[in-house]
């Protein structure tokens, strides 16, 4: 199985709430995803599985939009949501329902946003390396051939 895997860098702000240490405070990271995408039938008439500036375009351009120096919180962080909105400096925030821990943002983007965005281009993202730190990342995949996964990118 052929894949095409873009890298994608972001800086986001985030909390998680009811963490045990440090990141139940308010701070930010410099993001890294690597999306990795499979064609649903054959590689395209010039032998690829898509172009890379699609990915970088759709996916890119989803999370430059999106969580791009962005806070990301959870819907029920009701008092540090008040609080970001009454900054000076406030900027919309992007609410999550769940914590936005690595592993909520890989599964967001694996199963919310790449199919959302990459509908109808021949491919399916089977797999988001979400890095959070240097040292941190976490990978979330699903299974390419599955045929509720290639509904969701298809016309």
């Amino acid at each position: 199985m052929e894949t095409c895997v873009r890298k994608i860098h972001f800086c986001y702000g985030h909390r998680v709430m009811r963490h045990e240490s440090k990141c139940a405070t308010l701070h930010g990271h410099n993001g890294v995803v690597w999306a990795h995408a499979t064609p649903i039938e054959a590689l395209d008439k010039l032998g690829r599985v898509i172009d890379f500036s699609v990915l970088k375009e759709e996916v890119g351009g989803w999370i430059d939009k999106n969580w791009d120096h962005t806070m990301i919180l959870f819907k029920d962080d009701q008092e540090t949501i008040d609080l970001c909105k009454q900054a000076p400096s406030y900027k919309d925030l992007f609410i999550l329902s769940t914590n936005p821990t690595a592993e909520n943002l890989a599964h967001y983007l694996l199963h919310v946003v790449c199919p959302k965005v990459l509908k109808g281009k021949g491919v399916v993202v089977h797999k988001i390396t979400f890095w959070e730190t240097e040292n941190c990342y976490v990978t979330q995949s699903l299974d390419p051939k599955d045929e509720k996964i290639i509904a969701l990118y298809s016309n």
